[in-house]
């Protein structure tokens, strides 16, 4: 439909309505029509929402070798970082299928520990020759009889020698009856030597013959009396069965407090000299057990 205007000019309804959009309706009384009908926008919700979708990693499009198009540099970042280590991680599970790879690591790993071993054996040797890879078993060399009395006494010393097996007692047994040929003299030689060994509770009648700085012994408090200097936490006589002597606990080793008559089990004291005997002193590098404590059936 169309009509034509005053200057002869043709004009569609929808052209009209276009040069009106600027003009206000006028109702029949004279007043301006209101249009009351509300505008469609975007809710502060929806303009959020759509934030995060755009920006979300999986609408974000495929990487190429080029920037992506469409994404933020951080977002490229991230999107660049996650395909690197999803490539990590299958690299990693291809090597891990691999067949008998993981025995192969352990094998090579224990034959360079027995390799490492020995040759620090072969270095020993030449100060101990007892140490010596290469050496055969001395049990080879004894007879029946004399193998089953080895093992014998090595059992009955395993129970009184803390840290050393039977089979070591034995190995050691056996040299010595076949360097001295005599199981007596053996059986109380090594049993001297393994007392008196790093780590072992010594006898308190054998400190003398220790040729070591640090010893462990294994007694009662026999009696305590006041300190003579400040910097003396305790001192006291410990004994045993063997023989008894002058224990010093440092104020600066905080070792725990010891009390008359009770068991103590010290580890790493010192040993010195003091008035022409040997004594102990408790320092930072001792410690110090109470065997008996704790023992409530006895309470």
């Amino acid at each position: 439909m169309s009509r034509t205007n005053t200057n002869g000019k043709v004009v569609t309804v929808d052209e009209q309505a276009f040069e009106n959009t600027g003009e206000q309706t006028i109702d029949e009384d004279g007043f301006p029509v209101v249009d009351e009908t509300s505008a469609f926008e975007a809710a502060v919700e929806q303009e959020t929402q759509a934030k995060v979708d755009a920006n979300h990693p999986d609408g974000i499009p495929d990487t190429s070798t080029e920037r992506i198009h469409g994404v933020t540099l951080e977002q490229e970042e991230r999107i660049r970082a996650r395909e690197a280590e999803l490539e990590r991680i299958s690299a990693q599970a291809e090597l891990g299928t691999q067949d008998g790879r993981e025995q192969r690591t352990r094998a090579v790993a224990a034959h360079g520990s027995t390799e490492r071993r020995q040759t620090f054996q072969k270095r020993a040797a030449s100060v101990d020759p007892r140490v010596d890879p290469d050496r055969d078993d001395p049990r080879t060399e004894l007879s029946q009889d004399e193998l089953a009395t080895v093992n014998t006494e090595a059992t009955r010393l395993a129970t009184r020698l803390d840290g050393w097996s039977r089979a070591a007692i034995s190995c050691r047994l056996a040299e010595a009856v076949v360097d001295d040929k005599d199981l007596t003299s053996a059986v109380v030689r090594v049993f001297g030597e393994l007392q008196m060994a790093p780590g072992q509770v010594v006898p308190i009648g054998k400190l003398e013959d220790v040729d070591r700085k640090e010893v462990s012994i294994d007694g009662r408090v026999k009696t305590l009396w006041d300190p003579s200097h400040p910097s003396i936490a305790q001192v006291g006589l410990i004994a045993d069965d063997s023989g008894q002597t002058r224990v010093t606990i440092w104020k600066a080793s905080e070792a725990p407090w010891i009390a008359e008559g009770e068991r103590v089990r010290i580890h790493g004291a010192a040993r010195n000299w003091y008035e022409g005997r040997v004594s102990l002193a408790v320092t930072g590098w001792s410690t110090i057990h109470f065997p008996e404590r704790g023992r409530w059936w006895e309470a």
